[in-house]
C-alpha cells in the first residue's frame, strides 16, 4: 500500500530500530508519523531529533507519545514493580490479564487509546515484546511462591496471598495472548491496514550452545522463555494474518545482533544509572567459609574515583557494549549483526507491497502443509460411508462434544431437531415460529434416547418457556471456572442459549427460518444455467432444500453468519 499521506504509528520508535524505521518511512511522505516510546523524555527526545533532522517538515509531522502499552491507560506511566507492590492496582492488572475480553476491557486499555486516537493506517512494532514479557522472571516469581509455600508449612509468617498474585500476573501466554487480542480488536475497530511487527528469535539467531547467557545455566531458563514466548508470539500473528478483517500482518525476525546507534567515550550505564566503582583491597578480603553472600552490603568499598567511563558501541535496546564484547559477539561465527537501516529498508519494502522474502508470517504460510486435494477427493466418500453405517445401524451421527466448541453442537442438535420433526428447509419455512417451538419440544418430550443424547454430551435443553432445562449433571456452558453456582438472568440465560443450549424458544426458532430464507435466496439467485466453478453453495449442493444437513448448515453458519470462514486454503 502506499504510504504517502497516510499516517504511520511507530511504536518504540525512540529505539534503534525505531529510528531507523522512522526515517526510512519519510522518504514515501507520510501525513504524519507518531513515534512512541515508554518514556516521555524519550518520546520527546525521538521527536525533537527527528525536527531537527528534517526542519522542512511540516510542524505536526512527528508526535511524541509514551507509556507502556501492555497496560490500561490509566497505568501507561507507571512501572510495574509499582503496580503489583499495591493489592488494588495489582488486582486490576490480573482482571485485565483473565477477563472476559468485552468492550470495557479493550475501551481501557493503553494500545486502544493510542490507536484510538490517532487511527494510523499503518503500524510498525519494534518494540521488543518477547523481553517485555520474558524478562519479567516467571522462574523467580515461581520461586518466591516456593519459599512462601515452605515458610508457611513451617509455621512462620509468609504473605503467600502476594507472591501469588504476582506470580498469577507474571504469566507470560496469558499475557502474551491479552495482548494480541487487544492489538488484533484495537487495530479492527480503527480501521488500521497494515501491521509490521519486528520480532526476535530470542538467541540473536544462535542455537541452545549459544554462550552468552543470564546466569550459570547455559542457556538460562530466562533466555529460553524470550525465544519461547517470541514463537508464540509469531503463531499468534501468523493466526492474525489468516484473519479476514485484520489488518495484513506481516513479521521481520532479525536473526543476529542488532547495532548501532553511536559510537563515544563517556560514563557507562546500566539500566539508566551510572556504575560507580568499588574497590576491596586484599587486606580487606573476606575470607570463604561455609557460607557466600551472594549480596552484601558491607562488602567492597566505594572508590573516590569517577564513576566508570569508557568507550563504547550503543546497540539502543541491547545496551552498551565494550569494544572487547562487540567484537566478541559480532566475531565471524558468534551471533554476528545487522543494521537497523536493514531492517528497515525490508519493513519499508514490504509495506509498499514488495517481498523481501524475509516476512516470517508470509514464509510460515508457503511452508505449512495446508487443505490437499486428495483430502477434498476423498471427504464425499468419507461421508457416503459414515451415511451407510447409520443406514445399518439406524442412528444418527449428530453431535459428541469431543471435537467442541459446545456452539457446535448446539447448532448440530438444533438442525437435527428440525429435520426429524419437518424433513426439509421448506417444509420449516411453512410453519410458524411458535408452531415451531411446540412441534420441537414435542419432540425432545417423546423421544427419550433423542433427549439423553443431547443432555449427556454436557448440552442442555432449553424449553419454550425460557426457564425451564433439561440437563444432566454436568453442562460445558457455563463453563466451570472456579464458582459452581452463577447468578440466572435473562441477559445471562440468552447468553448461555447461544454458547451451548438447545434453544427451543420461538425467537429462535424465527432464526433458523431467517437462515433458511437466506440460503434459499443466495441459491435461487444463481443464474439459471450457470454451471460454471464460481458458485459453490447451489440448489444442487443444498439438494433442492428437499433435506436438512445438520453438517452443511453449521459450516454456512460459521462462515457466513459469524464471519468465521478460512481466509488462506
Amino acid at each position: 500500500m502506499d504510504i504517502k499521506n497516510n499516517t504511520v504509528l511507530v511504536l518504540g520508535g525512540w529505539g534503534l530500530v525505531g529510528s531507523a524505521v522512522v526515517r526510512q518511512v519519510m522518504d514515501e511522505q507520510p501525513k504524519r508519523i507518531i513515534v512512541t516510546s515508554l518514556l516521555e523524555r524519550e518520546a520527546r527526545q525521538a521527536v525533537d531529533e527527528f525536527r531537527k533532522e528534517y526542519p522542512r517538515a511540516p510542524k505536526g509531522q512527528f508526535v511524541p507519545w509514551w507509556g507502556d502499552i501492555f497496560m490500561r491507560n490509566e497505568f501507561k506511566d507507571r512501572t510495574r514493580e509499582e503496580l503489583l507492590q499495591n493489592d488494588s492496582t495489582r488486582q486490576k492488572l490480573i482482571d485485565d490479564l483473565l477477563d472476559e475480553l468485552s468492550p470495557a476491557v479493550i475501551q481501557r486499555s493503553a494500545i486502544y487509546q493510542l490507536l484510538d486516537k490517532y487511527r494510523p493506517e499503518i503500524v510498525v512494532d519494534c518494540i521488543n515484546s518477547a523481553t517485555a514479557i520474558a524478562y519479567q522472571d516467571l522462574f523467580q516469581a515461581s520461586r518466591g511462591v516456593r519459599k512462601a509455600i515452605r515458610e508457611v508449612r513451617s509455621g512462620k509468617q509468609a504473605d503467600l496471598i502476594e507472591v501469588t498474585e504476582r506470580l498469577i500476573a507474571t504469566q507470560y501466554i496469558p499475557q502474551l495472548i491479552r495482548h494480541v487480542q487487544l492489538l488484533y480488536r484495537s487495530m479492527q475497530i480503527v480501521g488500521t491496514r497494515i501491521y509490521v511487527k519486528i520480532g526476535t528469535s530470542g538467541t540473536g539467531g544462535m542455537g541452545l550452545n549459544i554462550p552468552y547467557t543470564h546466569s550459570e545455566e547455559r542457556p538460562s531458563s530466562v533466555l529460553l522463555s524470550k525465544s519461547a514466548v517470541a514463537g508464540a508470539h509469531t503463531l499468534l500473528l501468523f493466526l492474525m494474518g489468516r484473519t479476514p478483517d485484520a489488518p495484513i500482518t506481516k513479521e521481520i525476525k532479525p536473526a543476529a545482533a542488532i547495532a548501532w546507534k553511536r559510537i563515544g567515550y563517556g560514563e557507562i550505564r546500566k539500566r539508566g544509572r551510572i556504575i560507580a566503582l568499588e574497590d576491596c583491597p586484599p587486606e580487606q578480603a573476606v575470607r570463604l567459609s561455609r557460607t557466600l553472600k551472594v549480596r552484601e552490603e558491607s562488602a567492597g568499598k566505594k572508590s573516590n574515583a569517577p564513576p566508570l567511563r569508557s568507550v563504547f558501541i550503543d546497540t539502543g535496546e541491547n545496551g552498551i557494549f565494550s569494544r572487547g564484547e562487540f567484537e566478541a559477539i559480532a566475531t565471524p561465527g558468534q551471533m554476528e549483526f545487522v543494521t537497523p537501516e536493514e531492517i528497515a529498508e525490508s519493513v519499508v519494502f514490504e509495506i509498499l507491497g514488495g517481498n523481501t522474502g524475509h516476512d516470517i508470517i508470509n514464509a510460515l504460510d508457503n511452508a505449512t502443509l495446508n487443505p490437499t486435494y486428495r483430502a477434498g477427493f476423498l471427504f464425499e466418500s468419507a461421508i457416503r460411508e459414515m451415511k451407510r453405517l447409520e443406514s445399518v445401524h439406524k442412528t444418527r451421527s449428530v453431535a459428541f462434544e469431543i471435537l467442541g466448541p459446545p456452539r457446535l453442537s448446539k447448532l448440530l442438535y438444533e438442525a437435527h431437531l428440525l429435520e426429524t420433526a419437518y424433513g426439509s428447509m421448506k417444509a420449516v419455512l411453512k410453519v410458524s415460529p411458535k408452531n415451531l417451538s411446540t412441534a420441537l419440544e414435542r419432540l425432545v418430550r417423546e423421544q427419550a434416547e433423542l433427549r439423553q443424547k443431547i443432555i449427556s454430551i454436557g448440552i442442555p435443553i432449553l424449553l419454550p418457556d425460557g426457564s425451564t432445562l433439561l440437563r444432566g449433571s454436568e453442562i460445558k456452558i457455563p463453563p466451570f471456572r472456579g464458582e459452581n453456582e452463577l447468578p440466572v438472568t435473562a441477559q445471562s440465560i440468552d447468553a448461555w442459549a447461544h454458547d451451548g443450549w438447545v434453544d427451543l424458544r420461538q425467537k429462535n426458532m424465527e432464526r433458523w427460518k431467517k437462515r433458511f430464507e437466506l440460503i434459499i435466496a443466495a441459491a435461487e439467485d444463481i443464474p439459471e444455467g450457470d454451471s460454471s466453478s464460481r458458485f459453490q453453495r447451489t440448489r444442487q449442493y443444498w439438494n433442492n432444500f428437499e433435506q436438512i444437513e445438520p453438517g452443511k448448515l453449521v459450516g454456512w453458519i460459521f462462515s457466513e453468519e459469524e464471519k468465521g470462514k478460512r481466509m488462506k486454503a
